[in-house]
């Protein structure tokens, strides 16, 4: 796994990555969620590409919620288990 890949694990589980549906005029994507847990800012496009690396290999999934324009990311089983064979912080 690259650098960024460990970086934007280690972002999502510590909840700071949500993805926005693309509904309300703002394209689909992943955002930084805020101490509050909303929006605070498109994540960079490093941040981006590795997370969409991190679904398709299964390690990040989107929950998403009815009727929400955004939506957590969270860290799949097999994401803490990447997380903890590498000794990254993991809550």
């Amino acid at each position: 796994m690259t650098e960024n890949e460990t970086s934007a694990l280690r972002h999502v589980a510590d909840g700071a990555v949500l993805c926005h549906s693309g509904w309300w005029g703002v394209p689909t994507g992943y955002l930084w969620a805020g101490a509050d847990g909303a929006p605070a800012g498109r994540v960079p496009q490093w941040a981006a590409d590795a997370l969409a690396v991190l679904e398709r290999r299964g390690l990040v999934a989107v929950r998403v919620a009815v009727g929400a324009r955004e939506s957590a990311v969270r860290v799949t089983d097999a994401g803490l288990r990447v997380l903890r064979r590498g000794r990254v912080g993991v809550h």
